[in-house]
């Protein structure tokens, strides 16, 4: 997949005073998808999604896998795990800590994020993500949500 907005990006994103509905175009850096480093259980990782992805699994030299590849070679091969059992009651949890890694490693970044100010942040996305996003007006925008939670904690430092 291309990073150029595609036809669907554009038809789901509002980027206005209010709302960076949409992690496309300038606002790329907010997705996980964006290369920037993160650490995650004392391994480094080219992307959110990759720390994301590879802690699916309790399997360490699977991990290192997802050390190497893509964001979006991630998304595919976790697909193939064999999924922690609690996955489901800790994936907000890591997700949070992934999230508040990327901004505080990457001084850069959090600069950008507190340069959003107050604006409500949505995952709008075209690929039914109604967990961590919101596609087609529908969804609990949970990254979102920690986007939002981050900014303030580094806002109020």
């Amino acid at each position: 997949m291309s990073l150029e907005l595609t036809e669907k990006a554009i038809a789901c994103l509002t980027h206005d005073e209010k709302n960076i509905k949409g992690f496309f175009g300038e606002y790329r850096w907010l997705s996980n998808f964006y290369k920037c480093i993160v650490a995650f259980d004392s391994k480094f990782y080219p992307s959110s999604e990759n720390g994301y992805q590879a802690a699916k699994t309790l399997d360490h030299e699977l991990r290192e896998h997802f050390q190497e590849i893509t964001p979006f070679q991630s998304k595919k091969e976790s697909h193939k795990l064999n999924i922690r059992e609690n996955w489901d009651e800790i994936r907000y949890d890591i997700m949070s800590s992934l999230v508040f890694d990327k901004f505080y490693r990457n001084p850069e970044l959090r600069e950008k994020l507190l340069a959003t100010g107050d604006k409500y942040l949505e995952e709008t996305n075209y690929w039914d993500d109604t967990y961590w996003g919101v596609c087609n007006g529908v969804g609990e925008n949970n990254l979102g949500k920690i986007l939002m939670k981050v900014r303030d904690y580094w806002r109020e430092k």
